[in-house]
């Protein structure tokens, strides 16, 4: 119970690697890692009370280094795309680093999730952790030097919080996310098509192409195969005649969440298994998600032997819309110098009848 440690491992420059365990009272638990602040594991209770980790990931540290998938990793300065890796702030033209085709994927390459981050705090009372480090001006590209946290948090409702915050010494962008793939049967169990998934969600925002940058509008979900509004299983429509779908292999796009109010938490998706009869709750203050149906998983070895293919898992990674910074109409990822950066989203896990 409570906040525990041990070795993870040793980076090739010799820095020493821990893992943190983060159990309750119940003896559900997470793991966490000061490399790259990655969350390793999720074990909470299916319906015969047997822990379940249901979140995809590596058993070494050596895997995690390489992580093309970014299995649980915390994405920073900026989740998702920015079209041409370049933005104009103030005037100043930023170009950052590319790479995926020609633009920033979740910060470029050996972002946040690649850093040896530092553990700032360790609470046995809260049974959290908190990890620290500063983005030196330029890293990737993005300006200032931001000055970085974030707090992983696992309650006695089997709760696990994330709590983002920082601040930089000139404007940039800043708009974290956790990249978890999340399977309610357990990792390794094969395909998640048939856990049932619920986005509060009226609008996306469509792609132009299998570049996966938005065009700039907000589309209907209503009657089209990107309606999530009431629980459907997640591969009841994925293989539909409908080009968006076509254009990224499956579900791979952002949803603009109902009732967005700048630092209100509401709930904005549920998933279930009827197998598990595990459930998870997704409650943000983002104006946003990214749901992924994991089209891109091939041949992945992850924990315990088990080989992880497309499809396998889902991401529900909260935040603002892709590419925002270039785009007028959505919501603005801008952090000005000296302002704080404060970000929330949980995942609840629970029993459902």
């Amino acid at each position: 119970m409570g906040v525990s440690e041990k070795k993870f491992g040793v980076l090739p420059d010799g820095e020493q690697v821990k893992m943190f365990h983060l159990e309750n009272k119940s003896g559900a638990y997470v793991e966490v890692t000061d490399f790259g602040a990655l969350l390793v594991k999720v074990c909470v209770p299916d319906k015969d009370g047997k822990l379940t980790d249901v979140v995809l990931g590596y058993d070494d540290l050596e895997s995690y280094e390489v992580n093309g998938c970014f299995f649980g990793a915390v994405i920073g300065r900026s989740g998702n795309r920015i079209a041409g890796a370049k933005f104009s702030l103030y005037g100043k033209e930023v170009t950052l680093a590319q790479n995926e085709n020609d633009n920033n994927l979740h910060s470029g390459p050996n972002a946040f999730e690649k850093k040896l981050w530092k553990a700032a705090e360790i609470s046995q009372e809260k049974n959290s952790v908190i990890f620290h480090r500063i983005s030196p001006d330029g890293e990737n590209g993005y300006p200032g030097e931001f000055d970085v946290y974030v707090k992983y948090e696992f309650t006695e409702e089997n709760e696990l919080k994330i709590h983002y915050q920082g601040i930089c010494d000139e404007p940039t962008i800043a708009n974290m996310t956790n990249h978890s793939y999340f399977n309610l049967n357990g990792e390794g169990s094969g395909t998640a098509m048939d856990q049932y998934l619920t986005i509060h969600a009226r609008y996306y925002t469509p792609v132009a192409d299998s570049h996966s940058i938005p065009t700039g509008e907000y589309a209907e979900v209503a009657g089209t195969p990107m309606d999530f509004t009431t629980p459907k299983r997640i591969g009841q429509d994925i293989d539909a005649d409908f080009q968006q779908l076509k254009f990224t292999g499956g579900y791979d796009h952002n949803y603009v969440t109902d009732n967005y109010a700048k630092g209100s938490n509401r709930l904005i998706a549920t998933a279930y298994s009827d197998k598990s009869k595990i459930a998870m709750d997704v409650t943000s203050d983002c104006p946003c998600v990214q749901f992924y149906a994991a089209n891109f998983v091939d041949n992945e070895k992850g924990k315990g032997g088990h080989i992880y293919n497309k499809r396998e898992a889902f991401c529900l990674e909260t935040q603002v819309e892709p590419n925002a910074v270039n785009t007028e109409n959505f919501h603005s990822p801008v952090l000005e110098a000296g302002e704080q950066y404060d970000s929330n989203t949980s995942y609840r896990f629970y029993i459902k009848d």
